[in-house]
């Protein structure tokens, strides 16, 4: 498993490594032990997510607010996706970026999204099925999230803003400038 810092401290871009033969191939999804000798980090999920998606659907930009944020391992069982997180912690030197990334089923690589970042994806394929390991339980009432095409954070998407499908929860949220959150970065 290969484990690439990103420059939003704390997330982790993850190629695990690929044994392939004329039978198929085998990978290892996640390996919790070796994992936190690689980045330090403790990451023992609890809740094991699904979704599928045609092309054009965007979901995000999501998050849970304190105390029930969580930490995810983001991948693709099929298809392909832009997957994008937003930091949203205060205090951090890269409060408001975001990081971009196209997971797919043939590269198999993973995004790792810790607590006090949004996360959404962008379906590129056809359709795309998503993976989620996350280390704590869904909280209908501490749910939320940010418009994905807040000017301020300036996230490029990978399909024009005609093709772009959302739900009608997440046509609702407000930009990251009219949010108050409560999450804090711990340097």
């Amino acid at each position: 498993m290969e484990i690439k810092s990103l420059h939003l401290k704390g997330a982790f871009s993850v190629q695990p490594k690929l044994f392939q033969d004329n039978r198929g191939y085998f990978f290892e999804w996640f390996n919790a032990k070796r994992f936190e000798q690689e980045t330090g980090i403790g990451f023992v999920p609890v809740q094991f997510n699904s979704s599928r998606s045609t092309k054009g659907v965007l979901r995000g930009m999501h998050f849970q607010e304190m105390p029930a944020s969580q930490t995810k391992l983001v991948g693709v069982t099929q298809g392909e996706i832009q997957d994008v997180i937003v930091d949203l912690r205060e205090g951090s030197p890269t409060y408001g970026q975001y990081y971009s990334e196209v997971i797919s089923q043939e590269k198999k690589n993973q995004l790792f999204v810790p607590k006090g970042f949004a996360h959404g994806f962008l379906v590129l394929s056809e359709t795309a099925e998503i993976f989620y390991a996350i280390d704590d339980y869904y909280s209908p009432e501490h749910e939320s999230g940010i418009m994905y095409n807040d000017a301020a954070v300036g996230i490029e998407w990978l399909l024009p803003e005609n093709e772009i499908i959302l739900s009608e929860k997440d046509k609702l949220y407000e930009p990251l400038t009219n949010r108050t959150l409560n999450f804090q970065y711990n340097g």
